[in-house]
């Protein structure tokens, strides 16, 4: 098993305090949201990870896990846009919450494959990144993703309908 480095232990730090922020958001809020102090912090240090995730090669090329960084990086700036303008009209609610929850799904692949591979240190639970456990969870992920992200479009139209009511 490779040694992790100094700077693969400050990319996998700002990775686990994103994602503790990011669930932490998602439970106190149903949302990660930058107005709310947990959000920002999600938000800051996934961008942080993603981009220390395109410097780390350490099976020396081009991966998946570099393809994920870049997923984030364009969910991060299309939720971005999405809380910062109206380029998306009546659905910037809804695409700011599906970029944002992404970025966590594009999170938890590279935390559960290199968690698995590396741990426990003397006899890792998977060797391969084909291994069928590690298919499970990306499955497992991707469910809870369809599911989450279409609780949050329920509750936003639920927020958005009760808003018009107030104001009709």
């Amino acid at each position: 098993m490779p040694e992790i480095s100094l700077f693969g232990w400050f990319h996998t730090g700002i990775a686990i305090i994103a994602l503790v922020a990011g669930f932490y958001s998602l439970v106190r809020f149903k949302f990660i949201l930058p107005e709310h102090k947990a959000g920002k912090i999600y938000l800051i240090c996934t961008l942080i990870a993603a981009t220390t995730a395109l410097a780390i090669f350490r099976h020396g090329g081009f991966g998946a896990a570099h393809a994920l960084a870049i997923l984030t990086l364009l969910a991060l700036a299309v939720g971005t846009i999405a809380s910062n303008t109206r380029l998306f009209a009546k659905f910037s609610p809804y695409i700011q919450a599906m970029s944002y929850s992404a970025t966590l799904l594009f999170h938890m692949i590279p935390a559960i494959t290199d968690g698995l591979m590396r741990l426990p240190t003397d006899a890792p639970i998977v060797t391969s990144i084909e291994d069928p456990l590690l298919k499970g969870f990306y499955l497992f992920f991707l469910i809870t993703y369809i599911i989450g992200v279409g609780a949050q479009f329920l509750s936003l139209r639920k927020r958005i309908k009760n808003k018009h009511a107030a104001v009709g």
